[in-house]
């Protein structure tokens, strides 16, 4: 499947943050790509532009295409709740991310390699489509014969973050998606509230 493989630093300094994750690149040149990058009198962005620029945020965070962020947007409409809110807990409710908020690959895009090289299980059982949506309860583990790979040794040795809505049990090497987390527990710097007034466009 088609996915972003071009340069990341280049994206983080396209949105002025770490979206990718620490970003030498961008603490270095803390300005937008390009020749006219450093210019600061950058003409004003239209409501379009900046709608169209957080959507383009959100898609390039949970590494998600266009098709699915769209599927993704129409099933947040048709939920109860408030439909910006609902889409970010649509996508932290994917397999791939919550592997990679446990801490058992270093990026999404780690996390993802790891869903679809069989690597990673949902319930006891294999599941390799990193878009695979969690339930609440849910338990999501490493399996047994990748358990000693070094890449999710190292992972784990440096993990930091722990998150109110997972919990993890470093013996067994799985976590459970305890709940869908509230807007206020996401720490992604997303405004969705321009997402949703783009797609309603």
């Amino acid at each position: 499947m088609a996915r972003y493989t071009g340069p990341k630093s280049k994206i983080a300094r396209k949105f002025g943050e770490p979206i990718f994750g620490d970003d030498k690149a961008l603490e270095k040149r803390n300005y937008p790509p390009g020749q006219h990058g450093a210019n600061k009198r950058r003409g004003k962005q239209s409501e379009y532009a900046v709608q169209l620029k957080e959507k383009q945020k959100a898609k390039y965070t949970y590494g998600i295409l266009e098709r699915q962020f769209r599927n993704l947007f129409e099933r947040s409409q048709r939920s109860k709740g408030i439909t910006g809110e609902v889409l970010l807990q649509l996508c932290e409710s994917r397999l791939d991310n919550v592997v990679y908020r446990l801490g058992i690959a270093p990026s999404r895009s780690g996390a993802r390699q790891l869903v679809s090289h069989r690597h990673i299980t949902v319930n006891g059982e294999i599941v390799n489509i990193p878009s695979f949506s969690l339930k609440e309860g849910d338990s999501v583990g490493v399996r047994e014969k990748s358990k000693s790979l070094t890449t999710i040794e190292s992972s784990l040795a440096n993990k930091s973050n722990v998150y109110e809505w997972l919990s993890w049990n470093q013996e067994t090497m799985e976590g459970r998606f305890v709940t869908v987390p509230e807007r206020i527990q996401i720490p992604e710097n997303i405004n969705e509230q321009f997402i949703v007034e783009l797609y309603s466009k």
